[in-house]
């Protein structure tokens, strides 16, 4: 097993870069195109240092990384039994944006949190009175798990959402058709919307893997946030299901909890150790990034992370 340092990090950043060769970016976020290509960022956050290399200060949008915040929040608002009787905790073997398999398997509900019909179905389950509210207690829970004051959603991303969420309009009607949605799928699609428009940089994903990997504790205060059980839930869905359909590639390959979005963002959250945030902006067609795919698998390997690992000879 190899020292984390910064000299190790920007050695793997170097050999992963090539694979953003194997993506395209995907051009309906607002500013992003081939000029983004061949961008790779990460920061490794232990709670007492924080590691960077490549092109961490660029701000992206959260995209399918917010579900886990969601999620979070949604099993803190009702609880694992009501949040599991509106959405499955099972992996699917399709596109994360996928109508067919709501159809196809005669189901009342999604099959997990982590597609784009389950993080709907849990956007409505986030307590409040109006979007504005829901969105704003997401927007005080997010600045309290990263530390950061400053972050804010994009109008462009959020138009662009809104503009393009023809697929994510069906999901939710056809959900509300099913029984699956407890609110108006309007204002369930505009919380989504919202929270997949947060800008981050890689300290910000780092500093959410971080949370999750070091209990649920506000950065800040090391007070709780969230419970033990909650956390649980949200890391193992993530194992099983937060890279799409090539989660469990990932689980085999890296062996921690991932959650990986369409604008080339990765979180990691290895338990008891550091919180991972990855920028790359070029996505296979899975919707995962390709140099930060191959960046998380080169970590995993070079720092022993697989919570998988323990040899017959270390028993």
């Amino acid at each position: 097993m190899k020292q984390l340092s910064e000299k190790l990090l920007e050695e793997l950043v170097e050999d992963s870069l090539p694979y953003a060769s194997e993506g395209k970016v995907r051009p309906v976020i607002p500013y992003y195109d081939e000029t983004k290509k061949d961008i790779l960022g990460v920061t490794i956050w232990t709670g007492d240092h924080c590691y960077h290399a490549g092109e961490q200060g660029m701000y992206v949008p959260m995209q399918s990384t917010a579900k886990i915040v969601t999620l979070m929040l949604a099993l803190n608002d009702f609880g694992k039994d009501r949040v599991f009787e509106m959405v499955g905790m099972e992996p699917m073997g399709d596109f994360f944006n996928s109508i067919s398999q709501l159809e196809k398997h005669n189901i009342d509900k999604p099959f997990n949190p982590m597609v784009n019909a389950g993080a709907i179905a849990t956007s409505a389950l986030i307590k409040g009175g109006n979007v504005e509210e829901r969105f704003e207690r997401y927007m005080d829970f997010m600045k309290k798990i990263t530390g950061n004051p400053d972050l804010v959603m994009s109008e462009d991303v959020y138009k662009a959402e809104q503009a393009n969420g023809a697929r994510n309009r069906s999901l939710a009607y056809f959900m509300q058709s099913t029984g699956a949605m407890i609110m108006d799928p309007e204002e369930a699609l505009d919380f989504y919307f919202r929270t997949n428009a947060v800008m981050m940089c890689t300290d910000d994903f780092a500093r959410v893997g971080y949370f999750l990997a070091n209990g649920g504790r506000e950065p800040e205060t090391n007070k709780r946030l969230i419970p033990p059980d909650h956390l649980r839930t949200v890391k193992s869905i993530m194992l099983t299901s937060g890279m799409y359909n090539s989660s469990g590639q990932f689980a085999v390959e890296a062996g921690f909890p991932l959650k990986s979005g369409v604008s080339g963002t990765i979180i990691g959250a290895v338990p008891g150790r550091m919180g991972i945030g990855i920028v790359a902006p070029a996505i296979d067609n899975k919707g995962n990034s390709t140099a930060g795919g191959a960046l998380v698998k080169s970590l995993s390997q070079a720092l022993n992370l697989n919570m998988f690992g323990v040899t017959d000879s270390e028993l």
